[in-house]
């Protein structure tokens, strides 16, 4: 139901698990549909029919029982599909105003088995019989049976060629017993087999009790004896004379007379025979093939969802991570852009995954953010990085996502672990694709260049041979080289948040003309910054997380050195928001003041900045962008990172920041962090002359749309 257009009941009860399956679908804005082709689902009528007083006592209550499950069942979905006119006029009696009728139609196994029947011929007899065929099935057709019953003993009297089959259960009236042998008992059988009974026969007969109960049931007894050209007498209930035409394509009788007279024919002219076979079988594949019945009645319903036509761009993006779950700075940025582009008359779906929930087993899960559809596959947090390569069960349902809403482009952001074969999907499905290259992911298996010592490898072309000293063993560096490369170069543009990232993805044999520099926006301030007070501890911060790539041991090595005291650290850890800590500060020996926090969000973006007058950004790469620098520059708190890369690329020193060199080393932190303790007056009015220059996510979200719509066919 996840990706569907429509939800259909197929004769289900109103039991729990189908009550919150209604539920869901109408959750997904689908108006679920119930479906039968039998009268269960009315009590009184259902009560009706005689055939039940065949069954026991206890087998009768269930059935009645089971009626009143079913009506529900109808009245929870409120539109219903029948398979025969009276069938539909009963829902809407029981006040149901959208029904629709769909026939039962043949399928393909059934057209196949009855080809293959006709093209074996009948074998010879070694008499001159004339079979004359029941399907009886179960025993609830006795009182069916009685409709014909005088009719044809009468004919069976009349004509001694006349044999009467019954395949399954029925109990026959005394009269028949005179006929001894001429009556054969066949037991029930798989259906290939019922069939090849049906085609040796010579005459099909399809009685029915008079009553609403069988005018409303289908007519596939005419149906499975037409498509093998075996005539068929049938009472006249409303689903037969839908179909039959009396001595055209078969046989309508309604009394005792009318079916010993149409018996006698049909017995004494093989000729008549043959020709009312043949009509039958050519006027049931006109309109009961599958094909038929999906085009003539199916499509009128349930139209191909087409397109609206519309100057809306549509846009699926993809990150491995979306709201509730969001989770690092790329998450942030996807996040955004997608609220940005919808509020830039842009329909947006999203694909992302979600932490596993062991009802749901590997079903993805659909929800609503902000008016957008999300689509999320089940993702352990912890990612093999070669299975992460390919996840076939995640390809499949991005696949069925993208088939469902039909983007005109689709946005790639950070999608470790989700697989590349949704870049494939894309190809094969004619759906463009967009790469943001929010990192070195597709570059390097560490994600951030960066050695197993922490300090960053300063590749620019990449060389596998350095890549497999750092990574000894890994025998699927070029493998993997080979999946990304080529899977980008498939792309219709790819999208860098600097010019420093951008580089990096020219240097490594991309044309210009395919990357392009998207500058990465932010959340401005919503409250001016409160700068610092005199004669108060000098507050800094870090978010980077305590991996060595982000700079967290130079950190510690800086402040378990520092003489001063007159100093406060906040440490964000982002892992608090997925629910367990990673950072542990006990073991630090400082003389100044840490606390911890979890990472910040929209509310409470703007009060951790305020906690803080200087923001650490050591990290140990080139970083592709910086958000947090940014958010820190507009909200006039003092930046002090490496450089060069992304995160330097808005900061000049000593006017806005320091920049410290990308070395790995702890002394020009060190420095850096004591110039300003040792001059704190500088921030006690600080504001960042140069924030009016910084990007805001509506420009990104402006430029982006120019982009995506560029590449859209």
């Amino acid at each position: 139901m996840q990706t569907s257009w429509e939800v259909i009941f197929y004769r289900t009860p109103a039991v729990s698990v189908i009550q919150t399956l209604i539920k869901e679908a109408k959750r997904f804005g689908i108006a679920p549909w119930w479906e039968v082709d039998d009268l269960i689902f009315d009590l009184e009528l259902y009560g009706q029919n005689s055939n039940l007083l065949s069954l026991s006592k206890a087998e009768q209550e269930s059935l009645l029982e089971g009626a009143q499950l079913y009506r529900e069942c109808l009245q929870l979905c409120g539109r219903g599909i029948a398979s025969t006119r009276v069938l539909g006029e009963i829902m809407q009696r029981a006040g149901i105003k959208d029904v629709c009728i769909i026939e039962n139609a043949f399928d393909g196994e059934t057209l196949k088995i009855a080809d293959q029947l006709l093209g074996a011929g009948k074998s010879p007899r070694k008499n001159d019989d004339i079979v004359i065929v029941y399907g009886s099935g179960t025993r609830t057709h006795d009182q069916d049976f009685v409709e014909c019953a005088a009719g044809l003993a009468a004919a069976m009297d009349a004509e001694p060629r006349l044999v009467l089959q019954i395949i399954g259960e029925l109990t026959l009236p005394d009269e028949f017993q005179r006929f001894g042998s001429r009556v054969e008992y066949l037991e029930g059988r798989d259906y290939a087999g019922y069939m090849a009974v049906l085609a040796a026969a010579d005459i099909a007969i399809a009685p029915l009790e008079p009553s609403i109960f069988n005018d409303a049931k289908s007519n596939i007894k005419f149906l499975e004896a037409a498509i093998l050209q075996l005539p068929a007498v049938c009472s006249p209930s409303d689903t037969f004379r839908v179909v039959v035409e009396d001595n055209k394509n078969g046989f309508l009788a309604k009394d005792e007379t009318g079916w010993r007279d149409t018996l006698l024919a049909l017995a004494r002219d093989e000729a008549l025979r043959e020709r009312i076979g043949r009509q039958a079988r050519q006027d049931v594949l006109l309109r009961y093939r599958p094909e038929a019945i999906a085009q003539q009645q199916v499509a009128t319903q349930f139209p191909s969802p087409e397109r609206r036509k519309t100057d809306r761009l549509r846009v699926m993006a993809v990150n491995i991570f979306f709201k509730p779950r969001s989770f690092g700075g790329a998450t942030l940025v996807a996040e955004e852009m997608a609220t940005h582009l919808s509020a830039l008359e842009t329909d947006v779906a999203v694909f992302t995954s979600y932490e596993q929930i062991p009802e749901l087993f590997s079903s993805s899960l659909r929800y609503e953010i902000e008016g957008m559809p999300v689509v999320g596959s089940p993702l352990s947090t912890h990612i093999d990085p070669i299975a992460g390569l390919d996840n076939p069960r995640c390809t499949a349902q991005f696949i069925s996502w993208v088939k469902a809403f039909r983007p005109d482009v689709v946005h790639f952001h950070s999608i470790q672990g989700l697989g590349l074969g949704m870049l494939q999907a894309c190809l094969e499905e004619g759906v463009p694709f967009v790469v943001t290259l929010h990192d070195a992911w597709w570059l390097c298996e560490r994600q951030f260049m960066v050695k197993p010592n922490g300090r960053y490898c300063f590749q620019r072309h990449i060389d596998l041979k350095v890549c497999g000293a750092c990574l000894p063993g890994a025998m699927h560096l070029k493998v993997r080289q080979d999946m990304m490369l080529s899977m980008l170069k498939e792309a219709s543009l790819l999208l860098a948040p600097s010019e420093s990232h951008r580089a990096l993805y020219l240097a490594n044999g991309f044309a210009p003309e395919l990357v392009k520099v998207n500058r990465n926006g932010f959340s401005w301030p919503k409250v001016a910054h409160k700068p610092h007070q005199p004669k108060t501890p000098l507050r800094f911060g870090f978010v980077g997380g305590q991996e060595a790539v982000k700079g967290f041991p130079l950190v510690r090595e800086v402040f378990e050195g520092l003489e001063s005291a007159d100093w406060e650290l906040v440490l964000i850890d982002n892992t608090l928001n997925l629910g367990f800590a990673s950072m542990d500060v006990s073991g630090w020996k400082v003389k100044g003041r840490i606390t911890i926090q979890p990472a910040y969000g929209d509310a409470t973006r703007d009060a951790f900045f305020n906690s803080i007058d200087v923001l650490l950004f050591p990290s140990q790469w080139m970083e592709s962008y910086g958000l947090t620098v940014r958010e820190a520059l507009a909200r006039d708190v003092w930046v002090i990172s490496t450089a060069p890369g992304g995160q330097a690329e808005d900061i000049v020193d000593g006017v806005n920041g320091n920049l410290i060199p990308l070395d790995g080393r702890p002394e020009p932190l060190k420095t850096a962090v004591e110039g300003i303790l040792a001059r704190p007056d500088m921030l006690d009015s600080y504001v960042n002359p140069m924030k009016a220059d910084l990007p805001k996510f509506r420009g990104q979200a402006e430029e982006l749309k120019q982009f995506l719509q560029s590449v859209v066919h």
